[in-house]
């Protein structure tokens, strides 16, 4: 299989991140709801019937739950990177008391962030060049933002160095089934096709953790508790964009799918 990275981005990516998050407004979009920005966990919402906000918000919410379940429920401090308004940091708190921090490459999603969660502690910084220290978090967690990141490999890196020893890491997102999967994810979805999302492979972001250093490196498909709910939500839900509906499309196809990949950095291992 090529896990070859994707590299023929359809405009400038720096350009359509800035577009979609800076202004804050994709939480007013009716496919997001609450702060969150992901597409949900919905394995405990039921499908067969109508569906509200507060479902669209409880499904977000357990897809966080999901990730930090993933991770070790002793560590004291916690990294998310892709922090976004600060909503999952919130809710980071709730279930772990303790350090809490979050970086993001936006300004302003940084600074809502602060305002959201002000028990937390926020940077501005990219997933390949973090700004923290090495060994400074036990855990480390990213929720629907790999996807964006630039260089998986680079992020491998930086996590491997700003995890403890032991430390343990969770990621959540959608991945690409290989290399070869781009050019048709790009005609379906838009955000591929604008070069917003990239369609990373998901062997070779494994790769790179075991390059990293990583050990017990795990990909875990929840794509049956994603797809058919966003789906039904979108359909359900107000004024629907008819390309969102591609996702499940996608998805059957085998082109892509959504991973929960857990890896955790060697006791004996320096930072």
């Amino acid at each position: 299989m090529d896990h070859a990275p994707w590299t023929g981005h359809r405009t400038d990516h720096r350009t359509e991140l800035r577009r979609a998050y800076a202004g804050g407004k994709l939480t007013e979009l009716p496919v997001f709801a609450g702060g969150f920005i992901n597409f949900g966990f919905w394995r405990a919402i039921p499908l067969d019937g109508p569906l509200t906000a507060e479902d669209r918000v409880a499904s977000q919410a357990a897809l966080y739950d999901l990730v930090l379940d993933a991770l070790s429920p002793t560590g004291r401090s916690t990294l998310e990177v892709g922090c976004g308004q600060g909503v999952g940091a919130r809710r980071t708190l709730l279930r772990s008391p303790a350090r809490c921090a979050g970086v993001d490459q936006e300004p302003e999603q940084v600074e809502r962030a602060r305002a959201a969660a002000p028990d937390a502690e926020f940077a501005v910084g990219s997933a390949g060049s973090l700004p923290f220290g090495d060994g400074e978090f036990e855990r480390l967690l990213s929720v629907e933002a790999a996807q964006h990141f630039d260089d998986l490999g680079a992020f491998a890196r930086e996590a491997a160095r700003v995890l403890s020893p032991g430390g343990r890491l969770a990621v959540t997102t959608f991945f690409a089934a290989d290399a070869s999967a781009a050019p048709e994810l790009s005609r379906l979805l838009a955000t591929f096709a604008s070069g917003l999302d990239l369609p990373h492979p998901i062997g070779g972001f494994l790769d790179r953790l075991r390059e990293a250093g990583f050990d017990g490196v795990t990909a875990t498909s929840v794509g049956e508790h994603v797809w058919r709910g966003l789906d039904r939500w979108l359909e359900l839900g107000p004024a629907p964009e008819r390309w969102d509906r591609n996702w499940l499309v996608a998805a059957e196809r085998g082109l892509l799918d959504y991973h929960l990949v857990t890896a955790t950095k060697p006791a004996g291992s320096g930072a």
